[in-house]
């Protein structure tokens, strides 16, 4: 984008968006659903291998011992984990949601999979378990005073494949990354498990085969659990199993030694909370006019979900968080008080859409004080401003759909005024006259439109070019002091517009406006235009990166270049005294003058996030992206220590324990080695020529073990403090890319999951090899634990996920939470262990791209999140539930603000703590229907003041969300400091 005179979104209309998108999502569903099947084929079939060998040498085994000789190990019949003879769980119906793009080896080229198929069965008859007789006897992981006959199972026939329809996807909804994604039930019968491994692995003989063993085996399963009584199978062996299903894939745990009784354990919510404490990065790229400096000293601008309210001279941050998706848009209104935000739609985690919408709030209290647009908008809210003439008593809006409709509000009383049809091209600024209250003024692409706004009608009036050259996009517009109209366009022209004083209204239609004037402004496109307090401007270049100071005459007086390195200009607006503000395209906020020059204020990534790591001994963390570019944050200072750009896509980091150099994999199966204080490049290794997922250090830091998209785990010993790396051995077994994994506390072990759901073992010591017999490691203390599967984690899953719904987990090193980053734009906080299924957590929305990483700092005093698509960087606060209503309250109003505002008087009421919403079956809670808002909200003295709303919100500076509100609850329990009382802004 950088470097040319407008961004992507500049160069096309709206409905060749459109095309294009739909196109593009449609094509990616394909690919991705026909990588589904890959994977579940090519999964299913290892599975069927496995089984298929187990029960060849249980036959073997059964006709030597006879009486000695037990069956085979059976399938649990729950959702997760039930007792013998339960009935089976019920299965919920698939659905679509929205797939994030990342990159997946799982679906290979036809050479790739030849190969492959060739040499399969060898690999996969060695991952087969290695189960004891007397291990298999153990039906069920816990015990049950009362079994229930088991339920009796028959064999399909060789055919079976036949006799069964085909799995239907559900209907498919479109998020803002625009990849789609299939979702389909986690938790089903083994029945319907076996059904479906019988139809991806679609070969008659091996279905045969396996009825057949499966046959010959039931009926001694039958008649030893009959006979078995509740004591002998709870003190069966120690293989206690566990089953839970994904993508009908099968996931076996075990129930570690020291479990007495798995049937009797509670998962509790966690007594921790998160408070967002401060928020890296800024909107920029593809945003503009978003940056504004407030009475208060802070500077309000926005990134993801968030409205971040910055103070830079006393280095505080609050946030507005009543967004549900990405905030697209921002207008202050005249008293400088009141802020109206737009955002984009989306959809929640069940495929519901979240309508695009306006909020008009309070950058005070941060309370909110209208939503306006439900409904009403199609697919987000492009921009919008307030009027003027008439105290900001309206709001009118550009809605981003085909026809780019116009709406003009009293936002006051909620109420839609006008609506009008604009254009098909794209519509980058809207604003009212600020003398004549009548007037609005549009402007984009290869067009200005001068409307008159009467009653409930719009009329339009086309500007004419006439002599002068017509633009391909009219970037930006501004009002002078005289009542004119100056606009800036895409040739880097000045144009002012004076309404003819020849032309009288006749009722018919508005003035027209005529160009009088044009100066030659910038080397490329005029992207923005600030009006300054003493009538002068200041505009801001795109190619040229300029910021030019403009007399009352529109005659050039300074300018300055912004350095190449901050990328181009988006956004400029006014600061104190003789400063300005800047936005730029590689998300950046400078404060500057045009004799200091400029100083960074905020700054962030410029693409998605993957690559995150903490220090192991102090309060600093490293992130990496797409954006080639590695940053190490102070999360006690809220400040970039260093950045620097390597050659390729950064994915994943970690620091080696002594914190002097950090590991960083790439796209390409190189991974580089950087000196943590100076930043230079120590060491670079290459592992195979795909995709590394994971780096992790062992405790001691002599290995280094690297996960790849290869299905290779790759060793390296370490030595002169993380300086030195030579290749070890290799981990070969996993039928999938690597996903997670972690070491045991004596380097011995390395447990790893896979993108097929695989958990497998491995024995360090001895040549990398794969332990067949899982159980044994059931009772390993894992130093960390990042593995998304596994007994102490697997009740974090939501039933009907498909696998991909979770990101990333991480244990705290007190061992007291996990903290998860999900595919719905929440991070979650679940109690540790987590072992059963739907277990309750607190969730978090601040996000508006699928989460994909987190990470505790070494003390575990903070948690730290990355963005995806929305390129953010949270840092969240662990706190108890009664320091977080004091931050909650401290947290509700600036600390300083400006002689020109005086602060708001106290509400009325004193707010009441809500009570506990109630435990439903599951061990979750349902929060409590909505409840009318207060209707006291007090509001700065002013005569802008408006009249007080029913359907006032209430603050909204907490973690609730216009999406947690109106919808049910889903399987996470809602966190109560969702639910807090309006807050009394200080007096």
């Amino acid at each position: 984008m950088d470097g040319f005179t407008g961004s992507l979104d500049d160069s096309m209309s709206g409905a060749s968006v459109s095309d294009v998108n739909d196109r593009l999502s449609a094509l990616e569903l394909r690919v991705q659903q026909q990588e589904d099947e890959l994977t579940v084929m090519k999964a299913a079939l290892a599975d069927v291998l496995r089984r298929l060998a187990a029960s060849e040498d249980l036959a073997a085994s059964a006709s030597r011992k006879q009486a000695k000789g037990g069956p085979p190990l059976r399938e649990a019949y729950s959702m997760s984990c039930i007792t013998n003879g339960g009935t089976s769980g019920r299965k919920r119906d698939s659905t679509s949601v929205t797939r994030k793009e990342t990159v997946s080896s799982a679906a290979k080229s036809g050479a790739d999979r030849k190969k492959e198929a060739s040499s399969q069965r060898s690999p996969m008859e060695e991952i087969q378990e290695n189960q004891e007789p007397g291990h298999q006897q153990n039906l069920s992981p816990c015990p049950s005073p009362h079994p229930p006959p088991p339920p009796q199972r028959q064999a399909p026939p060789p055919d079976a494949s036949k006799s069964h329809a085909p799995t239907k996807r559900g209907p498919s909804v479109k998020r803002s990354s625009g990849i789609e994604r299939s979702h389909s039930s986690s938790w089903e019968t083994s029945e319907e498990n076996r059904n479906k491994l019988v139809k991806a692995a679609s070969t008659s003989r091996l279905i045969a085969k396996v009825a057949k063993n499966t046959e010959r085996h039931r009926d001694a399963v039958t008649s030893q659990a009959a006979k078995m009584s509740t004591r002998e199978k709870n003190s069966q062996a120690d293989g206690n199993p566990i089953k839970m299903f994904m993508r009908g894939r099968p996931i076996t745990m075990f129930v570690p030694s020291d479990v007495e009784n798995y049937q009797d354990l509670r998962i509790e919510l966690p007594p921790e909370r998160l408070k967002l404490e401060w928020v890296y990065g800024y909107r920029g790229r593809d945003c503009r006019a978003n940056v504004y400096l407030l009475p208060t000293g802070e500077i309000v601008y926005f990134i993801a979900s968030i409205v971040v309210l910055f103070n830079y001279e006393e280095r505080t941050q609050r946030h507005y968080f009543g967004h549900t998706d990405c905030v697209k848009c921002l207008s202050v209104h005249p008293d400088k008080i009141r802020i109206a935000t737009g955002q984009s739609s989306g959809v929640d985690k069940d495929g519901r859409a979240l309508q695009p919408h306006v909020r008009i709030w309070d950058s005070v209290s941060l309370s909110t004080l209208q939503v306006v647009g439900m409904g009403t908008f199609e697919r987000g809210v492009g921009c919008l401003a307030f009027s003027k003439a008439d105290s900001g008593q309206h709001l009118s809006v550009i809605d981003d759909c085909n026809d780019h409709m116009l709406t003009v509000w009293d936002w006051q009383k909620k109420s839609k005024i006008a609506e009008i049809k604009t254009t098909n091209e794209v519509v980058l600024a809207v604003d009212f006259h600020p003398t004549d209250p009548n007037t609005i003024v549009t402007c984009g692409k290869s067009h200005i439109f001068f409307w008159t706004w009467s009653g409930t009608s719009l009329a339009r009036k086309q500007g004419i070019f006439g002599k002068y050259e017509k633009p391909k996009f009219v970037q930006c517009l501004a009002f002078l002091s005289t009542g004119d109209i100056l606009t800036g366009d895409s040739g880097g022209v000045l144009l002012i517009w004076t309404r003819s004083s020849a032309e009288t209204p006749t009722g018919k239609g508005p003035r027209a406006f005529q160009i009088s004037r044009q100066v030659k402004g910038h080397e490329g496109s005029v992207f923005c235009v600030c009006e300054m307090r003493s009538g002068t401007l200041l505009t801001g270049g795109g190619k040229d990166r300029k910021i030019v100071l403009w007399d009352h005459g529109l005659t050039p007086e300074r300018d300055i270049e912004v350095p190449d390195q901050y990328g181009t200009i988006r956004a400029v607006a006014e600061g104190k005294g003789e400063e300005f503000l800047v936005g730029t395209s590689r998300n950046f906020i400078l404060r500057g003058t045009f004799n200091d020059g400029f100083v960074v204020e905020v700054q962030g990534h410029t693409d998605e996030l993957w690559g995150l790591a903490s220090h192991p001994s102090n309060n600093v963390f490293l992130t990496c992206g797409q954006d080639r570019l590695v940053c190490l944050w102070n999360a006690k200072e809220h400040s970039l220590r260093w950045s620097r750009t390597v050659e390729e896509h950064g994915h994943c980091a970690d620091f080696h324990p002594s914190g002097a150099v950090v590991a960083i994999g790439t796209h390409s199966g190189k991974w580089f080695v950087l000196d943590a204080e100076s930043t230079d490049l120590v060491t670079i290794h290459t592992d195979g020529n795909e995709q590394l997922s994971v780096m992790r250090y062992s405790v001691d830091g002599t290995l280094l073990a690297v996960g790849s998209h290869d299905n290779f785990i790759y060793l390296y010993t370490v030595s002169e403090n993380g300086r030195k790396y030579s290749r070890y051995g290799k981990c070969t077994g996993h039928s999938s890319y690597i996903t997670h994994l972690d070491w045991s506390p004596d380097n011995k072990f390395i447990m790893s999951n896979s993108g097929d759901y695989e958990i497998l073992y491995w024995d360090v010591p001895n040549g990398c090899k794969l332990i067949k017999n899982r159980s044994e490691c059931k009772d390993i203390d894992w130093a960390t634990y990042t593995c998304v599967l596994g007994y102490h984690v697997f009740g974090v899953w939501p039933e009907g996920s498909d696998g991909t719904d979770i990101n990333a987990l991480i244990r705290s090193h007190n061992r007291k939470v996990i903290a998860l980053a999900d595919d719905f734009c929440k991070v979650h906080l679940f109690t540790y262990p987590c072992c059963k299924p739907k277990a309750p957590s607190h969730k978090y929305g601040a996000h508006s791209s699928h989460v994909t990483n987190v990470t505790f700092l070494h003390e575990d005093s903070h948690l730290i999140s990355t963005g995806g698509k929305d390129t953010s960087i949270m840092q969240w606060r662990l706190v108890e539930k009664t320091s977080l209503n004091d931050s909650l309250v401290s947290n509700s109003a600036p600390r300083r603000l400006g002689p020109v505002l005086a602060p708001p008087p106290p509400m009325a009421t004193p707010p009441s703590q809500e009570p506990t919403p109630p435990p439903t079956e599951n061990g979750t809670q349902e929060p409590f229907p909505e409840t009318p808002p207060p209707t006291d909200l007090a509001m700065p003295t002013s005569e802008l003041t408006p009249p007080r709303s029913e359907s006032t919100p209430p603050p909204s500076d907490s973690t609730v969300s216009l999406k947690d509100s109106l919808e049910p609850s889903d399987d996470t329990a809602t966190p109560s400091d969702e639910g807090l009382p309006p807050l009394t802004p200080p007096s």
